[in-house]
């Protein structure tokens, strides 16, 4: 085959499922050291991986009473992580709602530069009142302002990034120059949102630009996707879903003469057999904590579970149009339990392990048959891989269901190019302002 899988490794502590820091083959106490992330780093690239990637919120809540936090802030813990890969792929999250884009474009490139062309910024808009509330405002934007100031944002960004051309800089020892200045430009940008001078005081960094992804599935969240996005971290509960998503997404794009990966969210319990790897997701699911898990559900719900029965189905919910916070998340969650026919309490179980992402138990070939089979049936151009323990889990996708890939001839061997665009397949794009030859 030429078509290869893109794998990323999405980080989260000691593991994705909500009660990993109470399993025994994790430490909790890892979550504030950093050389577990290293380690984890280092676990990822030995599988030649694509990327690695850093979720992040802004707010604490309730949920530290029983759930473990994101506690380093993922551009700085990225940083150190860059130290001690030389290959992989660098992601992190930032807001675009609680953020200025002179500060985004300047660190992004700092790690681009600092890890040779490496860095990913994952696009999000933050959707919670708790994090509006942490940054002098009273409560989230509607749905549709938080995308039109991502918009005008990410714009902002590109130009910043933009605003040295790739031979601005002359390092001229003998006449005293540093830097070309016909070659940096002033964006001058006047918008709804911001007015921002430019140009940037970092250099143009060697991807040209950060390998930009999004997350969102909502009408808004493909639309913008379509416009900026080049990879895509999703999720879809089944085959259909993700065929119909992949399919709307590519011709959106296309639209916009663009192209993007699609990477569906894949929550792997491993076993050397099917009835190990089920031993383990219910060793797992018995030690959720109910209250919390119903706390996490009526978060995205945006209605108070506590009192209906927990053997009782989901109580009726209005569209999810009418939401202000994640849209598609919210009608996916409402989908499975309808779908399904799912109590509260068996819905609780369903999302403790992957918040909405596909959880899958099995064998290293099981596993390797679903992600073939999505890969080839226009459902992905790869996978968000998600753990449910570390640094355990991504040890046994690597060792296990990696060399299964590359068996079928689905997933490199080693890897081929420098950067994280090149990973993706991605080309490096041009300054703007570079002047176009006749």
């Amino acid at each position: 085959m030429t078509r290869q899988l893109h794998l990323n490794a999405f980080l989260m502590g000691v593991g994705h499922h909500e009660a990993a820091w109470r399993h025994p083959s994790t430490d909790p106490r890892k979550v504030l050291d950093v050389k577990h992330f290293q380690d984890l780093a280092r676990i990822a690239e030995r599988g030649t991986l694509d990327s690695l990637f850093l979720a992040d919120g802004l707010f604490v809540g309730p949920n530290a009473r029983h759930n473990i936090l994101s506690v380093f802030e993922p551009l700085t813990l990225l940083s150190a992580l860059a130290a001690v890969t030389e290959h992989i792929g660098l992601i992190a999250t930032v807001s675009t709602s609680y953020h200025e884009p002179f500060n985004v474009a300047r660190k992004f490139a700092s790690l681009d530069h600092i890890s040779g062309g490496r860095a990913g910024w994952n696009i999000v808009t933050s959707a919670t009142d708790g994090e509006a509330r942490n940054f002098n405002l009273p409560g989230v934007a509607a749905h549709r302002d938080r995308y039109d100031r991502a918009e005008e944002f990410v714009d902002v960004t590109l130009k910043l990034w933009d605003s040295w051309e790739d031979d601005a800089l002359r390092f001229d020892v003998e006449a005293g120059v540093f830097a070309e200045t016909t070659k940096l430009h002033a964006i001058s940008h006047v918008g709804a949102r911001f007015r921002v001078d430019g140009p940037l005081n970092t250099p143009r960094s060697p991807q040209g630009r950060p390998l930009l992804v999004q997350a969102g599935s909502s009408r808004d969240g493909r639309d913008f996707a379509a416009r900026y996005a080049e990879a895509v971290f999703t999720a879809q509960q089944t085959l259909a879903e993700a065929q119909n998503f992949y399919a709307d997404l590519k011709a959106r794009a296309y639209e916009h003469g663009r192209e993007v990966r699609v990477l569906p969210g894949i929550a792997p319990v491993i076993g050397s057999t099917e009835a190990e790897a089920l031993a383990l997701a219910a060793d797992l699911q018995e030690l959720i904590v109910t209250d919390h898990a119903i706390h996490q559900l009526s978060q995205i719900l945006q209605l108070d579970l506590s009192t209906y029965a927990l053997d009782g189905p989901l109580p009726d919910v209005p569209d999810s149009t009418t939401i202000e916070g994640m849209q598609s998340r919210y009608q996916l969650v409402v989908d499975l339990a309808r779908r399904e026919k799912l109590t509260i309490r068996q819905l609780l179980g369903r999302l403790g392990g992957g918040r909405g992402h596909r959880v899958v138990a099995g064998t290293p070939e099981q596993i390797a048959d679903e992600i073939e089979l999505w890969f080839l049936s226009g459902a992905a151009d790869g996978f968000n891989v998600m753990p449910p323990v570390l640094p355990s889990g991504l040890e046994a996708f690597v060792d296990h269901v990696v060399p299964e890939l590359r068996r079928r001839g689905l997933f490199r061997e080693s890897y081929t190019g420098s950067t994280l665009r090149e990973h993706y397949g991605l080309p490096r794009p041009a300054s703007r302002y570079t002047a176009v030859p006749a």
